[in-house]
């Protein structure tokens, strides 16, 4: 089982975004070090509980301090950029980091201030061109424009041949029926929509398409590209602590979060585990960390036993390739003991010089 990280840049209590963005790098290096396969960064704009703002320039960051773990996006938000921007600029990544970077594309809103600070033409009302983005993005990476097209002959970096491997993120069927149908890997955000997820990589496995050879008529493009069987990762907010009353109390800044977001808006910060324990209701605190008559839970929390079995069973379902973890823990030392007691969990292999953690309990 590949398993990897999707990284926020969580502002820790009492800290700020400089020491975010520190800890956001660390991750990538720790994660390396206990064998996850790759870290993807987020992008959240005025956010105040998360520093990873642009993907790309922690990317970048990560990639001088690794050597072997896969960097990545996720996700770069196409309906606010061009996708010219977007190809060359991870066709630059991929160039300094061969072999390593991944370029996850999706859409969201951040509301109506971002939304409309990101656009460059104010005049006209946004338009849901998502498809059009990202498959214009594949034609620039692949130098794939079909003849006639203004773009074609022109590919980005041609001394360089590698692309980065390109991936859709969603978390409605949406998304996975485009990604099946572009032929590129696709990653669902159960922490998101956890009843929809299984459903959505069923789905998007049932449908693929390859596309390495022949015509892509339906999206404009001229070459052939991307993946020759499906590629599906399952993202999901997850907890592990060495006991299950440990790992209740450290989930309980996930759930602050999203109860504080609910009351305060975007101004909302992540709270310690006492604060958490302090502010929320006692329905709020017993929401389910376990999968629960069939229902897929928002986070995943328990000790090694009880995470892992929760956890098997959601791949099973959806039949996802591979596991992306995100959490909200407070504490920086928190979170990476989660992540070694989850590398420890599915059996990674720690690079040289780490230590594997100490009294994994089964």
């Amino acid at each position: 089982m590949r398993l990897s990280i999707v990284e926020l840049g969580t502002v820790a209590p009492g800290t700020d975004e400089r020491q975010a963005l520190v800890d956001a790098v660390e991750t990538a290096r720790h994660a390396e070090a206990w064998g996850f396969h790759r870290v993807w960064f987020a992008e959240h704009h005025l956010s105040r509980s998360g520093a990873s703002h642009h993907p790309e320039l922690l990317i970048a960051a990560a990639g001088a301090q690794t050597s072997t773990i896969r960097i990545g996006s996720g996700t770069v938000l196409m309906n606010h950029y061009s996708p010219f921007k977007v190809a060359e600029m991870f066709a630059q990544l991929e160039a300094m980091y061969p072999g390593r970077v991944d370029l996850g594309m999706g859409r969201a809103t951040a509301g109506p201030v971002i939304d409309m600070a990101l656009r460059r033409d104010r005049r006209q009302p946004a338009q849901d061109d998502h498809t059009q983005q990202v498959a214009e993005t594949l034609a620039w990476l692949y130098d794939a424009f079909p003849p006639g097209h203004p773009f074609t002959g022109n590919p980005l970096i041609p001394s360089v041949p590698g692309v980065p491997q390109t991936w859709l993120l969603g978390s409605s069927p949406s998304g996975s029926n485009l990604a099946a149908g572009l032929g590129i890997g696709y990653a669902f955000a159960g922490f998101i929509n956890p009843a929809g997820a299984a459903a959505a990589l069923r789905r998007y496995r049932e449908q693929f398409r390859p596309q390495g050879f022949g015509l892509t008529q339906g999206f404009g493009l001229a070459q052939g590209f991307g993946l020759t069987e499906p590629r599906s990762i399952l993202a999901v907010n997850v907890t592990v602590a060495e006991t299950e009353a440990q790992a209740r109390r450290l989930v309980g800044s996930a759930k602050g979060f999203y109860a504080r977001l609910r009351r305060q808006g975007g101004d909302a910060v992540l709270p310690s585990a006492d604060e958490a324990a302090a502010e929320l209701t006692d329905a709020e605190q017993e929401q389910p960390t376990r999968i629960v008559d069939g229902r897929w839970p928002q986070f995943v929390a328990g000790d090694v036993a009880g995470v892992r079995a929760t956890l098997e069973r959601m791949l099973a379902e959806s039949r996802a390739d591979e596991l992306m973890v995100q959490n909200l823990i407070a504490d920086p030392a928190d979170r990476r003991r989660s992540h070694e007691l989850l590398a420890a969990m599915f059996d990674l292999r720690p690079a040289t010089g780490v230590a594997p953690a100490a009294h994994i309990p089964t």
